[in-house]
């Protein structure tokens, strides 16, 4: 997503300077193999001197300092400051709880806070009023398959994991994404699912995610936790973006910005199951839809368009999302 985001900055005709948080503090680390957390403020900070951005957007990271930020804001006082987090905050997942620390940590600081939920969601438990609303967005130049006009080998996609990137499963954790899986495939025996961080099938990351992706006619787009209003993992930018016909949960409401014909909602898991088989037998069908809904993704939620959002945002601009 970070990614997206500096392309679509860029194609905004703005320049962008990364920092990795996570690749400074890895590459430099003390002599006792301590990351040295101080040495990266200092670096931060010699950063904006010397760049000085009019914006800085940051996401998924709590290795900034405040005091950091404060001095930063010395260094600008007209820079504007926004965070970015893709995570679950639905207060029904005990996952959220960490969550919504890490976002309230720098809450009241920045300027603006985009979370991939409704913000409704949390207004009991991020205690500030600058809280908005975007959705993951889709690249060209990542999404880059057009599934609909491919001859996949399986019907349905799903991959999961117990961390990002995280290789390997971890023993004894089983979330409500496992019941429900387990349920699943009992109820379509005849449908070739092909499921990844599931039943010892351990996930996959990168170049392995897009080969199986693109193998499968379907998606299913199942996050953790209970269904939340506008919130997604970001698989359904990966499963929509490249053309899957793609299934959801109806309490999602998605249908406020795809019809039925641009994806497909169910209401509980018979209905699902009964979807995913009339698809599977109806490929003409399963390719108009998946063709539209990556085609609306594309127009409504490009990296181009997100990006314009949050800098309108982030500098009192008026937009809306879509």
């Amino acid at each position: 997503v970070g990614k997206k985001f500096t392309n679509g900055f860029i194609r905004n005709n703005h320049d962008v300077l990364e920092i990795s948080d996570r690749d400074f503090l890895k590459n430099n680390k003390s002599f006792n193999l301590i990351p040295d957390k101080e040495n990266f403020q200092n670096y931060l900070i010699e950063t904006f001197k010397n760049y000085n951005p009019d914006l800085l957007f940051f996401g998924h990271t709590n290795n900034i300092d405040l005091k950091t930020i404060e001095e930063i804001k010395l260094t600008n006082k007209n820079l504007i400051i926004s965070q970015w987090n893709e995570d679950p905050v639905m207060p029904s997942l005990a996952y959220s709880k960490k969550n919504i620390s890490n976002i309230n940590l720098y809450s009241n600081i920045v300027h603006h806070n985009f979370i991939t939920t409704h913000p409704s969601i949390v207004k009991k438990n991020i205690k500030t009023n600058n809280i908005h609303f975007f959705f993951i967005p889709v690249d060209k130049n990542i999404e880059c398959f057009d599934v609909f006009n491919m001859k996949p080998k399986n019907d349905l996609f799903y991959a999961m994991s117990h961390g990002v990137n995280r290789a390997v499963l971890k023993d004894g954790i089983e979330d409500d994404r496992v019941q429900f899986l387990d349920k699943l495939i009992k109820k379509i025996p005849n449908i070739k699912y092909d499921f990844y961080g599931f039943a010892n099938k351990q996930p996959i990351w990168g170049n392995d995610f897009n080969n199986n992706l693109i193998n499968s006619k379907m998606g299913l787009n199942l996050s953790r936790g209970k269904p939340t209003k506008y919130y997604s993992s970001n698989r359904i930018a990966s499963i929509m973006g490249n053309g899957l016909l793609t299934f959801i949960d109806k309490k999602i409401q998605m249908n406020d910005f795809f019809n039925d014909q641009e994806i497909i909602s169910y209401t509980n898991i018979n209905e699902l199951s009964d979807k995913i088989k009339f698809y599977s037998l109806n490929e003409k069908l399963r390719k108009k839809i998946a063709k539209n809904g990556q085609k609306k993704y594309f127009k409504l939620f490009n990296e181009t368009k997100v990006s314009k959002y949050i800098i309108d945002i982030s500098f009192g601009n008026k937009t809306s999302m879509f």
